[in-house]
C-alpha cells in the first residue's frame, strides 16, 4: 500500500490516505461546480483504499454542505483549507481527499478529469459515492489518530 499523509496550512486537520496504485497512477477528478472551482480543488479517491481524517480542535472545523446536503465538506476554520469531503452512511464513512493538501500534492501527476455532478439526484450521488470515495475513518477532537 501507498500512503499519503496531509494536513491543511496550520496541521489542525489530517489526512492519511492509503491505495494500492502509486500517486502517479490514481486518477485526478476536478469537480466543475462552483465550490470546487473555487478552491481549485484536485481531488483523488479509491474504494480498495483507506482514508483517515483527524481533527485536533473540532471548534476550529467547518463543516460546509450545499446542494444535497449529501456530504461534509471540512474545511479549517483557522486557515481555511478544504482538506476532504465526508459522506456518513449509517456507520460507513466514504471520503474523497484533496491533493492541493497532501505533503506529496507533487507525485499526482496525472491530468485533471474535469468532471460534472449536476444531473444527479441524491439517491444516485449517495451511491456513486459509495462505490467511487474512499472508505474512512473520522476522528474529531480525540488527539488520537483515527
Amino acid at each position: 500500500m501507498h500512503e499519503t499523509h496531509g494536513r491543511c496550512h496550520c496541521g489542525n486537520l489530517e489526512t492519511r490516505f492509503r491505495s494500492r496504485a502509486a500517486p502517479s497512477e490514481i486518477p485526478v477528478r476536478a469537480c466543475q461546480c462552483s465550490f470546487c472551482r473555487k478552491h481549485g480543488v484536485r481531488a483523488v479517491s479509491d474504494p480498495g483504499g483507506t482514508a483517515e481524517i483527524l481533527v485536533h480542535d473540532p471548534g476550529k472545523l467547518v463543516r460546509y454542505q450545499f446542494g444535497h446536503r449529501a456530504a461534509d465538506f471540512l474545511v479549517c476554520g483557522r486557515c481555511g483549507v478544504y482538506v476532504a469531503a465526508v459522506m456518513e452512511d449509517g456507520a460507513d464513512v466514504f471520503a474523497t481527499l484533496i491533493v492541493n493538501a497532501f505533503d506529496n500534492h507533487q507525485d499526482f501527476t496525472r491530468l485533471d478529469e474535469p468532471v460534472s455532478y449536476a444531473g444527479e439526484d441524491e439517491a444516485g450521488r449517495r451511491r456513486r459515492r459509495r462505490e467511487k470515495w474512499t472508505p474512512a475513518a473520522l476522528a474529531i477532537g480525540t488527539g488520537e489518530t483515527p
